[in-house]
């Protein structure tokens, strides 16, 4: 069973003010507007994303499960990321469960206060076995 949170009203409206800032050029804390191809329809699907970058890596993690956006990405394998008018092309790898832990809590860390909600009462500071219990929910992967 995949976990996925359906986002609400407020969800799109803040979304919609992240991605057009972001189109704008305007980056708010490494937001960048995701664009990755229909798993079905080979079209460009796109929606705003947080990019963390953690030891020298970069990664996009799925604070609502299971999304459209991971299910394409996992399919297409890659994609684009866009602030403004640069454009950068990238390859993408699924984490294990066993990768995700430190990642999901430096996302906690720099995110909290906006996707705090998602994660169920988890925060930045949880027990290892904690973080490790969740992470089968939390899609996560590292672009190159």
């Amino acid at each position: 069973m995949s976990r996925y949170i359906e986002p609400t009203r407020m969800d799109h409206l803040f979304n919609r003010m992240v991605a057009r800032l972001t189109r704008l050029g305007i980056s708010l804390l490494g937001s960048r507007i995701l664009y990755v191809r229909g798993r079905t329809s080979g079209e460009w699907r796109t929606t705003p994303v947080n990019m963390l970058t953690l030891n020298g890596s970069r990664y996009l993690v799925a604070p609502r499960g299971v999304t459209q956006w991971v299910r394409n990405l996992r399919a297409a394998g890659n994609g684009e990321l866009h602030v403004g008018r640069r454009v950068e092309t990238f390859t993408a790898t699924e984490l294990s469960d066993d990768e995700k832990p430190a990642i999901l809590r430096a996302y906690l860390k720099r995110w909290g206060w906006e996707v705090g909600r998602f994660f169920e009462g988890l925060n930045a500071n949880a027990s290892e076995e904690e973080v490790q219990a969740v992470a089968p929910g939390f899609p996560v992967f590292r672009i190159s």
